[in-house]
């Protein structure tokens, strides 16, 4: 065990012992649960993060600071009300480095199980916050890359358990409790084989969360009319294979699609949840749910038809253009990704938007944002209809909008959300210049060395860089919409209770059914 007392000055180690210690003493602050040794953690690697360090242990470094804010939180969150507050700095710095630890170039040298330790403790911390399908993905991922880390399976078990709760679809909940127990009866079995690779304390309370969904769901009931192999995908190869490819990367909107890539979540299924408006309210948030999705399955086409393009597109044949020597991508599938990243962007405004008259924010139409909705004003208070609600879902959002960078909020919980901001400014107002192949980098303080092809007016990335930005960004539209849909819903069921427990005469609401929109009705006229 470390002796405090005797550790030597940290300006007279090199960096590799320097960090060892860092490390020992971060795991020794969670293991003692003292101030003490957790801020003398937090003093070495705060200097040695002003050091010039290696890819490798830069990486460490992030994961060791990142673990010292979890010591942080786990004494914070001993009571209730810290556990719903909406800005909790020590999970937004963690999110921040684990992030950063995960982009980082170093993260194929690290051992397998640290990589998936990085992942699951990210993963942990956006379904904490209500990022929870993101937080699927990211455990899926893990079990992808290393089956037996159980820590990854345990956890995605009990985080299906509380996307579960969010559904307002009791099919979809029963087999979301199916996928949940059988994660986390595997991981007990799993525990056995490969105790190395985690806390085995876990294991008592991946039981007894097994125990909990065998004493609410009938699972042989639900295993007996769960089919997913009595649906198929189109007979069309080319819509086989787009819904492939939507599968395979989680795209639908559908629950569904967070635990299973075959065809019975081959659908955009997730509608809105029933709700109350006043009798002579016109159906406005049906239709503006619908034209949200409308547009995202629309973005994602042309995201996948941009990708995919093999071949000279017809309107390009004639388009004459010059050949500025520094590889630049043109063409129509060039800007088809152009476009699908731009109406991504666009539609989290959009959902701004509904909010601020579904929760009667009462924002000036032209001052609202997808950031700027949760606050009072910038750098401001959490609105008092978010701070006052444990809305798992809306919360999800708002720390979605944390991934977006603007001006007046500087707290991002993504290293490179300035880098989309900068893209989507430049896609809307100035010049964007795609290129095939990387142009030379140079660095800041190189005065001498010039290229005569450096575009100096253009914001310039590869077509690679772009497609994975685009992807990313649709990926968090078709987050949004599945948290706007489950958050409306926990609202209406915070509103009816309310309502229910109101002194007065309560008329209830008459129903209305409204019917759903045929395929064949979305022909152009």
């Amino acid at each position: 065990m470390l002796d405090l007392s005797k550790l030597p000055p940290i300006e007279s180690l090199d960096d590799t012992a320097a960090m060892d210690i860092a490390g020992q003493l971060v795991d020794l602050a969670g293991d003692t649960a003292t101030s003490e040794i957790l801020d003398r953690a937090f003093e070495w690697c705060q200097q040695l993060d002003g050091r010039n360090l290696s890819a490798l242990d830069r990486l460490n470094l992030d994961y060791y600071t990142s673990n010292a804010w979890a010591h942080r939180v786990e004494w914070r969150h001993q009571d209730r009300s810290a556990v719903w507050s909406w800005d909790q700095e020590e999970q937004e710095r963690q999110i921040y480095l684990l992030r950063r630890a995960l982009n980082s170039s170093a993260i194929e040298e690290v051992p397998l199980s640290r990589a998936s330790e990085i992942r699951t403790n990210l993963a942990n911390l956006l379904s904490n916050v209500g990022r929870f399908v993101e937080a699927q993905s990211l455990w899926s991922e893990t079990l992808e890359r290393q089956p037996e880390f159980w820590m990854a399976r345990g956890n995605r078990g009990w985080g299906l358990v509380s996307y579960a709760h969010a559904l307002y679809d009791g099919g979809h909940q029963a087999v979301f409790s199916l996928f949940a127990f059988n994660d986390l009866s595997e991981t007990v079995a799993t525990i056995a084989k490969h105790p190395e690779l985690g806390d085995i304390n876990h294991k008592s309370r991946f039981e007894a969360h097994a125990s909990w969904i065998t004493e609410r769901v009938d699972l042989m009931r639900v295993k007996a009319s769960y089919r997913p192999a009595q649906h198929t995908l189109s007979s069309v190869e080319l819509e086989a294979r787009y819904q492939r490819w939507c599968l395979q990367e989680r795209l639908y909107v559908n629950p569904l699609n967070d635990v299973e890539q075959s065809a019975i979540a081959a659908q955009d299924a997730l509608l809105l949840p029933s709700f109350v408006t006043s009798y002579d309210e016109p159906p406005v948030y049906l239709g503006f749910f619908s034209q949200l999705k409308q547009e995202y399955a629309s973005l994602r086409w042309t995201y996948f038809e941009g990708l995919t393009s093999t071949e000279v597109h017809h309107s390009d044949n004639g388009v004459l253009l010059y050949n500025t020597l520094d590889y630049p991508a043109y063409g129509l599938a060039c800007e088809q990704i152009k476009l699908a990243f731009r109406m991504a962007y666009s539609l989290l405004d959009k959902i701004a938007y509904f909010l601020n008259h579904y929760l009667s924010l009462g924002i000036p139409e032209k001052q609202v944002s997808f950031r700027s909705v949760w606050l009072e004003k910038p750098k401001g208070a959490i609105r008092r209809q978010f701070a006052e609600s444990e809305n798992w879902s809306f919360r999800g959002l708002y720390w979605l909008g944390k991934d977006l960078f603007e001006a007046d909020f500087q707290d991002v919980a993504a290293p490179n959300a300035r880098e989309f901001a900068e893209l989507r400014n430049h896609l809307e107002h100035k010049y964007v210049k795609v290129v095939s192949i990387a142009p030379p980098r140079r660095s800041a303080d190189d005065t001498e060395w010039h290229d005569p092809l450096f575009d100096t007016l253009a914001h310039t990335l590869t077509l690679k860089d772009l497609q994975r930005r685009s992807l990313r960004l649709i990926k968090m539209a078709r987050e949004a919409l599945i948290y706007l849909s489950l958050g409306m819903h926990q609202e209406e069921q915070r509103r009816k209770s309310k309502v229910e427990n109101d002194d007065g005469p309560n008329f209830g609401p008459m129903p209305m059914e409204v019917p759903l929109f045929e395929d064949e009705r979305k022909r152009p006229w």
